[in-house]
């Protein structure tokens, strides 16, 4: 016995298409442009927002944020790893209404974001770093990192070519996961070009 109702994909997609558009032209479904609630989002850098580096590149995402309808940015610079963090973290939700917060220096995390985000559970709080953790840390703090490992591939593929001792150094400021993938990057870069050369690498804390 075959099934009298067995449609295919295509026939169900030309029937919803087909209804949405009787819809639309019946009046049923007036047309209008779709608009974001209203959101207002912090970005807090511990250096000035125009260092042609880390601070800087946050800042452009943050601009970027900003010619979205809806959304209202919130900045602060210069904010040392210090209590003074939470403070400007404070402010901007009392003051500013903020419910997504970007902390974006490293020394941010803990303790200070971990010292605030249980005592704003409905707020979100984005750390650059990737040291959050689903099993340990609050469920409204989150972690985020670019794929810059890509870019250290490509870096160590001209060193490969450059050095002609086989040994090449990388300088780095901790070994956190995203720094070690980063001198791993540029290694396996290098010895795409000669499987012989080494890294030495220096953390400078």
């Amino acid at each position: 016995m075959t099934d009298k109702w067995n449609p295919s994909r295509r026939d169900v997609l030309k029937t919803t298409v087909g209804m949405a558009g009787l819809a639309v032209a019946g009046g049923i479904l007036p047309l209008r442009a779709a608009h974001a609630a209203s959101l207002t989002v912090g970005f807090i850098y511990v250096g000035p927002k125009d260092d042609f580096g880390y601070n800087q590149a946050h800042a452009e995402g943050a601009a970027a944020l900003k010619e979205i309808d809806g959304i209202t940015l919130v900045e602060e610079e210069n904010v040392p790893e210090t209590v003074d963090v939470q403070k400007s973290m404070e402010s901007m939700i009392n003051f500013d209404g903020a419910t997504l917060l970007f902390p974006t220096s490293f020394g941010y995390f803990d303790p200070h974001i971990l010292a605030l985000a249980p005592k704003y559970e409905n707020l979100r709080f984005q750390h650059c770093g990737g040291l959050w953790s689903a099993d340990k840390h609050p469920k409204n703090v989150g972690s985020y990192f670019g794929y810059i490992g890509m870019g250290q591939y490509l870096n160590g593929i001209v060193a490969g070519h450059m050095t002609k001792s086989k040994k090449i150094g990388f300088v780095a400021a901790k070994p956190i996961p995203q720094v070690l993938l980063n001198i791993n990057s540029f290694l396996l870069g290098a010895r795409a070009v000669d499987p012989t050369i080494t890294c030495q690498v220096i953390f400078t804390g």
